[in-house]
């Protein structure tokens, strides 16, 4: 049987064009006997598209409440932060990836370094920063440099600053609120950087991948710019001797069960060079990239699941889940008013 099937991509954040190569990988892998596929774009300006006509929101919101599952391909705020997870739910849809707890928790860089520090996953010590909020000398004691200033929630590491003196902080500060008003700033771990990817099964196991070591060409550090224009290289397996693979492993996967993810989670880490062994959570992704050179594809391509595979195991998982789409118990048609 077809199985009928939107994959949704765009946005209004600042990772719109990211989301549009997501979507251009899965929708080049999908197979089209087993899938009736329909796409649907959000532009920039909030516009909805299905199958490249522009078309009315009541209508495009009927287009995806037809669908067997949806892909939701979204980046970033208005999208992977829980507000397409929390429609699709309204809709009464299944659909790939994460719900909403976890894409809105996972999102909050903040939020999500205290709820895995009551894991007892180690984080890098840090502040968040509201509107109008500095940092304290109280706070410059007990952090050291240098620090990250981060948006707390965006990702692909937009608005993201290194700060390697204390004056450097207030302009850090008002570039990172650029993107977001809310600020994280981290005191900067050393170590190698390590990504490690978690896939849900079908039948509900939980797998986390071989994992991926980052190297980025010159002095800078894994930014905007070395994520997508080629100035990182990717290492996988990670030349990890197999105990520190078991241990990021497992973390990965404490992480993905911390924040009731479903489906995917990428986990990044610093794996110290000195100190504690412990690895450090620095940041999670619950939508991570999803062209065919970005990193959860190409750790589960090592692993031997190919790209065409690894998409069918998740809509695979997102039809499989009772609980996806139905999260309230209530039919479908008592939740979801009638788009006129």
């Amino acid at each position: 049987m077809t199985i009928r099937l939107a994959v949704l991509y765009g946005g209004q954040s600042g990772e719109h064009e990211v989301s549009r190569r997501s979507a251009e990988s899965i929708l080049a892998h999908l197979d089209r006997d087993r899938y009736q596929v329909t796409e649907v774009l959000i532009d920039r300006a909030g516009g909805w598209h299905v199958d490249g006509r522009p078309t009315p929101l009541p209508a495009a919101l009927r287009v995806l409440r037809a669908q067997d599952v949806v892909f939701p391909a979204l980046h970033g705020p208005y999208g992977e932060d829980g507000t397409v997870s929390s429609l699709l739910e309204w809709l009464g849809v299944r659909y790939v990836g994460n719900g909403v707890f976890a894409s809105a928790a996972g999102m909050d860089k903040g939020v999500t370094k205290r709820l895995l520090a009551a894991e007892g996953l180690r984080v890098s010590p840090g502040v968040t920063l509201r509107p109008g909020e500095a940092l304290s000398p109280d706070d410059e004691r007990r952090l050291e440099l240098p620090v990250f200033v981060k948006p707390a929630r965006a990702g692909s590491s937009l608005g993201v600053v290194r700060v390697d003196d204390w004056a450097g902080v207030p302009a850090a500060l008002e570039q990172a609120r650029q993107v977001d008003p809310k600020v994280l700033v981290e005191q900067g771990a050393r170590g190698r950087e390590i990504d490690v990817a978690v896939l849900q099964h079908p039948d509900g196991r939980v797998q986390a991948g071989p994992p991926l070591e980052i190297r980025v060409t010159g002095t800078g550090f894994f930014d905007y710019d070395a994520k997508y224009d080629g100035g990182a290289i990717f290492q996988i397996p990670a030349p990890l001797d197999a105990a520190t693979t078991e241990v990021l492993q497992d973390r990965a996967i404490r992480a993905f069960r911390a924040l009731d993810c479903r489906g995917l989670l990428r986990v990044d880490f610093f794996l110290p060079t000195e100190g504690s062994p412990e690895p450090i959570v620095n940041e999670v992704n619950t939508f991570p990239g999803f062209t065919a050179a970005s990193q959860f594809p190409q750790i589960w391509q090592q692993a031997g699941i190919g790209f065409a595979a690894l998409i069918d195991i998740l809509i695979s998982g997102a039809l499989a889940d009772e609980d996806r789409g139905h999260h309230s118990g209530l039919p479908r048609q008592a939740r979801a008013v009638d788009l006129v």
